[in-house]
């Protein structure tokens, strides 16, 4: 499996941004880029039971408004808005916690853009992990996407296991990280407070977390 990491990075946009929902402090961690594909292709490609594990993870459940999906070995939730081909909206439920994801497409020129935006309550996970706890997982499953779109091969799931475990794959999540650290930066976070967090985060996706570290356990 071979994934140009800075090129697969580097066409990601990504941003923190802070508010509340429900009266809660919460924080919305975003990535958006363009892929060649057109919109419709690239709907079916992200909401469609039978092409969602060439790319990402075998789901279960009734992909419509108001029905229960579940991931293999992954978050599970409600479908919560549908707006075919543009947007679709869930809960993201995983290890008794709540958070939310909001996906939107959008046409330019011949391509199309994705805009993934998971939402989180603030609390003691994303104190200690920051907003790589999701997004390196996004960021590496917005690549296989990319990837799945411009081949049409499907990922071969022990190969994917197999190389986050190598340099290669570690180096991607490192780097991921390190996206991730600077875009809560510029979120307004103290650069100290970040660092800690993304190494925090790094070290659990290269598997060098200490034992007495709780892990993120995000799902993503």
């Amino acid at each position: 499996m071979e994934i140009d990491a800075a090129r697969a990075l580097g066409l990601v946009t990504r941003a923190v941004r802070n508010f509340e929902k429900d009266g809660k402090p919460a924080s919305a961690v975003m990535l958006t880029r363009l892929y060649d594909t057109g919109v419709e292709d690239l709907w079916d490609a992200v909401t469609n039971k039978e092409r969602i594990p060439r790319w990402f993870l075998p789901v279960e459940g009734n992909l419509q408004v108001g029905g229960k999906y579940q991931l293999k070995g992954n978050a599970g939730g409600t479908i919560i808005a549908c707006t075919p081909p543009t947007h679709f909206a869930a809960t993201w439920e995983f290890g008794g916690a709540v958070s939310w994801i909001d996906v939107t497409l959008a046409a330019e020129r011949s391509q199309a853009r994705l805009t993934l935006e998971h939402i989180a309550i603030i609390e003691d996970h994303w104190n200690q992990f920051g907003p790589g706890a999701v997004g390196i997982g996004w960021d590496l499953a917005i690549a296989g996407l990319e990837r799945y779109v411009a081949t049409g091969a499907a990922v071969d799931h022990a190969t994917a296991e197999a190389w986050m475990g190598s340099p290669a794959g570690k180096d991607f999540m490192t780097d991921a990280g390190e996206h991730w650290r600077a875009a809560h930066v510029a979120s307004g976070v103290d650069p100290d407070i970040a660092k800690q967090r993304s190494d925090r985060t790094i070290a659990f996706y290269r598997g060098e977390m200490p034992p007495d570290v709780a892990h993120p356990g995000t799902g993503s």
